[in-house]
């Protein structure tokens, strides 16, 4: 009978010690991921949106040498599909939610969540070189809880040969409930009815035009601490490259014109996650992997109001997203 016990306990005892002892970091980072991830998402969408807006008002190319210098203001509104994702156990590959088995949790523009993660994460310690084993618990990333998210840029034009004018935009960095913000671009309108023989302002005029923007969103949180050591959360930082092109066209009558215009944007994003901690490194080698690129359709419809050398504009860009643009340039 005793050496029954000894040879059950010979092949019992390795298979628990090494399941309890296989490194599976890689799997609470692949979950940590997929939190950033969906959490971040949306805010990335969005400020696409808001990048987009705004670059030009009217088909009409400004004459050579002739420049524009105009203010806007941006005002993005919120779905309310846009500000949770619903999550699963099933989602994740080491973490569990606690006590239930799937949450509706807020993205950067939803509230604030009471949903703690739970798991056991063992990773090897790189100063003893030995596995350790952590047990973590920590509550998700709260949302800025916001409707509608506002921006201003500057913008200057320069009307340059053959119906053709450059646009430089700039938005210095601006924080808003802890969301730090820039942007910075470059857009250029060729006019496109120039070609169909003879036109005046006041004709249906017809632009191509096509921009490329930088951004950079940085949203700082209460830190989130998974285990000392281990995993500290304090910020998650956003950078995306936004292509944008265009058809405009545009119809004025004396002091006022409509314009609309339907085009395409490609974006590509990177995330990084600031903090603290012997994991938080690794996590970012990640983020870099799942940074992608997308393409999403979008309409603009406004008009324009001509007073002297000033010009009143406002714009509604839709897609996934709504943003309201309100500008006011002056001709030099």
């Amino acid at each position: 009978m005793k050496k029954i016990f000894y040879i059950v306990a010979i092949f019992l005892v390795p298979f628990s010690v090494f399941g309890q002892t296989e490194d599976n970091s890689k799997l609470f980072i692949n979950d940590m991921l997929t939190l950033a991830q969906n959490f971040a998402q949306p805010a990335a969408d969005g400020v696409s949106y808001q990048a987009s807006a705004g670059w030009f008002n009217s088909a009409t190319a400004l004459e050579k040498w002739e420049w524009s210098v105009s203010l806007h203001g941006n005002a993005l509104f919120i779905p309310s599909d846009k500000k949770t994702f619903g999550l699963s156990n099933s989602d994740l590959e080491l973490l569990e939610i606690d006590n239930i088995a799937s949450a509706e949790l807020p993205t950067a523009f939803g509230a604030n969540t009471d949903i703690l993660f739970v798991g056991d994460v063992t990773y090897l310690n790189p100063f003893t070189n030995r596995l350790e084993t952590a047990t973590v618990d920590f509550k998700g990333i709260d949302g800025i809880n916001r409707s509608y998210v506002p921006n201003a840029f500057a913008q200057i034009t320069v009307g340059v040969s053959a119906g053709t004018e450059i646009t430089l935009r700039a938005m210095p960095q601006v924080t808003i409930d802890g969301v730090a913000a820039s942007t910075y671009g470059i857009g250029a309108k060729h006019n496109l009815s120039q070609y169909f023989g003879e036109v005046y302002p006041g004709d249906f005029q017809l632009a191509l035009v096509a921009s490329y923007s930088k951004l950079n969103v940085a949203y700082e949180f209460d830190p989130i601490e998974v285990e000392e050591g281990l995993l500290t959360m304090s910020m998650v930082t956003v950078d995306a490259d936004l292509l944008m092109t265009e058809v405009i066209g545009s119809k004025r009558w004396n002091y006022f014109e409509l314009f609309a215009a339907l085009g395409v944007m490609n974006s590509s994003f990177d995330y990084e996650m600031g903090g603290s901690g012997l994991i938080l490194p690794k996590v970012n080698e990640e983020l870099v992997k799942i940074g992608k690129s997308q393409n999403q359709f979008k309409s603009d419809l406004g008009f324009n109001i001509y007073l002297g050398r000033f010009r009143l504009s406002t714009m509604a860009t839709v897609g996934e997203f709504f943003n309201a643009n309100l500008g006011l340039s002056v001709r030099i």
